[in-house]
């Protein structure tokens, strides 16, 4: 049995198809309504106010799949319920920007590198997944384009080599189920280096729209994600686009190496997701 922690995410609802299709019982921890799950995995449903809900949802597993987003505040308690069980292995979606040594660059990179050091102080073998932006991100451009065929973002020529989220979840299944993965730091990017400005255009091309890319000033951008971006989160973003001007993106073989199959191409990703957009 292994257990999987925001089924109900991007990643998450992939990773437990994929393990289900391998043939392996999967456990999918969520804390609301199991929507978009398949019938065949068993539903934990836990309240981060009960922690005996989370101590449950580990009988018998061999193994956790972590998503900090969904469980990042009760990492030390996910933990040590795990050991209690007998869970052999754990498995996180953590972040490229995290460092090894020395001061970390970016916050989200502090706060992965924060989560990394409880996993790794556990009596589990832990392997880390250092994920690069998600494809999926773009998604937050789709109102903007339905309703205008414009996106408007800071920094039209940073260069970032999105991932798909099914294509991190390939990754996680195979790090999960097989062996020689054991203390493993991974990254995993996708492919081809583009700017935002050719993600853009990636996208008009999969709607069979012209869209107009609009520059946003690094004050508009604060403003405009200031309901939903921390500070700290949108600070980050605006250093690291900018590092990737006029540079190609950081790209990692690692996700080939694991899965034995290339990295779907952004404009692959676009098209199958252009629904969303038009």
């Amino acid at each position: 049995m292994i257990l999987v922690t925001g089924a109900t995410g991007k990643v998450g609802r992939h990773i437990v198809a994929g393990l289900l299709a391998e043939g392996v019982p999967v456990r999918a921890l969520t804390r609301g309504a199991p929507v978009g799950l398949p019938a065949d995995a068993e539903i934990a449903r836990w309240d981060p106010g009960e922690p005996d809900t989370l101590a449950g949802a580990f009988t018998g597993t061999a193994a956790v799949f972590i998503n900090v987003t969904a469980v990042g505040s009760v990492i030390t308690e996910l933990m040590a319920a795990a050991a209690r069980a007998g869970a052999r292995r754990a498995v996180m979606l953590s972040s490229l920007t995290v460092r090894d040594n020395g001061v970390q660059p970016y916050s989200v990179g502090a706060y992965h590198k924060a989560i990394e050091d409880v996993v790794r102080a556990a009596p589990l073998t832990p392997t880390f997944l250092r994920c690069g932006g998600f494809a999926a991100n773009t998604l937050a451009w789709a109102p903007t384009i339905r309703a205008e065929g414009i996106v408007r973002a800071p920094y039209p020529d940073a260069a970032t080599a999105l991932i798909a989220e099914r294509d991190i979840a390939a990754a996680a299944v195979r790090v999960l189920l097989d062996d020689g993965h054991a203390g493993a730091r991974y990254v995993l990017t996708g492919r081809p280096s583009l700017t935002q400005a050719e993600q853009a255009q990636a996208i008009g091309a999969a709607i069979g729209r012209e869209l107009r890319f609009e520059e946003l000033s690094a004050d508009a951008f604060r403003q405009a994600t200031a309901a939903y971006l921390p500070a700290a989160a949108a600070e980050d973003m605006l250093r690291y686009l900018a590092a990737y001007v006029g540079r190609a993106a950081q790209m990692s073989p690692d996700l080939e190496v694991i899965t034995g199959r290339p990295a779907t191409a952004f404009p692959d990703w676009a098209i199958e997701h252009a629904a969303s957009f038009r």
